[in-house]
This record gives C-alpha cells, structure tokens and sequence, in this order.
C-alpha cells in the first residue's frame, strides 16, 4: 500500500512508522507533518533514508497540498495521528484544536473521497483496497466514576475543547462512512507513554523536574486515574486495525493498568532513587509538590479493549510496571 501518515513525526507517529516499515517494507509510507513544536524529525532517523519513506512537510489544512500527495503519490490508506492533544493548551488557545482537529479531518476525508470513489458507494476500481484509518483518543467519552469501563458503546461526553474536538473528527469519520460509504476504521486510545513523547506531558515532566532538581507539579491531589498504553502496544494495535479491522468498525485500545497521577509520580522517583540517586541520600519524592487543579479535570478514565483483542487479536506486551522502567531510562539518556 501507499499510505499517507498525518503528524508523523509527533509522539505515536514517530515510533508507529518504523515499527510499520519494520514489519511491512514492501509498503511505502509518506509522511506529512506541520513541523509544529510537539514534532521531531530526529524521532525518524532510522527510517529517513529508506526507499519506501518520504517526508512532506504540510499542514493538513491546505487541501491543495492534499490533493498533490494523492495525486503524485497514489495514496490508498491514510492513518491519521496528527492532531492538537495537550489538554491545558486546549483551554488556553482552543481555536488551534478547532483548525487542525476538526477542518484538518474534513480537509483529509474530502480529499480521500474525491481520490478514492466515484460517488457515494462507488469505489473506484483501482482503489478497492483503500482504508483511511483514524487515531482518537479516549478522552471524547468524558470521565468515569471509581467503577465503569469505555467501550465502544459508550456515549460521548466531552469535557475540554481538546476532546471536543475530536469528539467531533470521529463524528465526521462516521459520517463519510454511513453516508459515502467510505472505507473507514477508528481506534479510540487511552493515555500513551513512552520514548519520544513531548516534554509538556505528565511523565517526561515528572522525569525531567526530577533530574533538574525542581518540584514536580502534580494537579490537585493526584488521584485523577488513568489507563496507560505503553506506546509501542499501541502502535501494533493501530497496525491490526488499519490492515484486518472491518469498515466502519471502531476499536477501543488500552492498557489495562489503572494508575493515579499520584502514583505515577511516586514511581517514576522510586525508580530514579534506584538508577539515579540524588545527593545526601534524598528521595526525588521529597520534590513532589500539588498545583491549583485543571478546569474541567476528568476523575478517570479506564477502557475495555476486550474487542480488539477478540476480533483481531490484539493484547498489550508492557504492563505498566515494565514499560515505565524502560520509559524512564530513555528520558534519563535524553536528559543527560
């Protein structure tokens, strides 16, 4: 196939695509990324130089440039990552998430549309085999009790302009499905860690107030909870999807390891106490200090990915405890 990769070059994107080329080379990947600040080119190094890489940067809100890459490039799948996804930046700036999250999403089906099918419901010969794949986030279901799990079925329940937004990019991917009969797969994910995400995120913050020597911010009292997919795990699930999901389907993938923020923080310290240890026998503990609340903080999320793993297959190798291990000895080489 030859698939065109939105924001590849951000957090998923940059460790899905050589996973992808890894396990499939004889497919071609071209990679359109704006290059804003939560993207790195140097993620992709070990992919740069191969034949069936190309990199394009873009804004997926210029439909003319879409138009050429489908054009030049025959594309045939699209897998959709790129998206504004920091919650607090959304409440400060929402207009960004508008533009890239909800128009960028229209600008890329319309596109994949006109390219791949005649009409509603007429595809064209030579695209028979076309998928456009879309990267959402659990978020757009809003916030669970202590007990509950998201699934598939749940209904939304934004609480942020971030999850608005693309609460309302699935909607538009369910439409051009039902209504043009689009082929279209989405996978709704739980809170991802791992190599190579921003600094900005919770995790490689709490690693990189810690080495500094700063306090460590933790919203509220740090009991908010989430599930967290080791990336990797995430990425091998968007593979499944892309390639033996059935149309129109959505999948939900998690990782099955509830953790507070609080927790999290006490972790991450007691593993660098361990490999790193501060000076006078401290604890990064001691640095650990509570901030005035988000607007809106969802309590929890937590999702049942047990149809993923029915229907395709699918399970997560980390749990938490193994993939913060290795999460955190990436950052301390970053850091250094």
């Amino acid at each position: 196939m030859k698939i065109l990769v939105t924001g590849g070059a951000g957090f998923i994107g940059s460790n899905f695509i050589p996973y992808y080329l890894k396990n499939h080379p004889s497919d071609r990947i071209v990679n359109i990324d704006a290059l804003t600040y939560a993207a790195d080119l140097t993620n992709l190094k070990d992919v740069e130089n191969k034949e069936n890489y190309f990199f394009i940067e873009g804004d997926i809100c210029d439909r003319a440039l879409l138009q050429q890459i489908f054009k030049t490039h025959q594309i045939n799948g699209v897998i959709h990552f790129a998206a504004e996804s920091h919650v607090d930046n959304s409440i400060e700036s929402p207009s960004d998430f508008i533009q890239t999250n909800i128009v960028g999403t229209f600008n890329l089906l319309e596109t994949a549309y006109k390219s791949w099918m005649n009409g509603p419901f007429d595809i064209k010969e030579e695209y028979k085999t076309c998928r456009f794949h879309h990267i959402s986030t659990d978020e757009v279901y809003g916030s669970l009790g202590e007990e509950g799990f998201f699934t598939e079925k749940t209904c939304y329940a934004p609480n942020s302009p971030y999850s608005a937004s693309k609460a309302s990019s699935d909607f538009l991917i369910r439409s051009y499905f039902h209504t043009y009969g689009l082929n279209v797969v989405t996978t709704n994910c739980s809170n991802n860690y791992g190599p190579r995400q921003h600094d900005e995120k919770l995790i490689p913050t709490i690693i990189r107030k810690a080495l500094a020597e700063e306090n460590i911010p933790i919203y509220g009292d740090g009991k908010n909870i989430r599930d967290w997919l080791y990336v990797l795990d995430h990425c091998k699930g968007i593979s499944k999807a892309f390639r033996n999901g059935q149309k129109g389907e959505t999948y939900l993938i998690g990782g099955d390891n509830e953790r507070s923020n609080l927790y999290i923080a006490e972790k991450i310290c007691s593993i660098l106490d361990k490999i790193k240890p501060r000076k006078h026998n401290k604890s990064y503990r001691d640095l650990i200090s509570f901030v005035k609340d988000r607007p809106g903080h969802d309590f929890r999320y937590a999702i049942d990915a047990s149809k993923i793993t029915n229907d395709l297959g699918w399970v997560a190798d980390e749990d938490f405890e193994s993939g913060i291990y290795k999460t955190v000895n990436w950052y301390i080489d970053k850091y250094k």
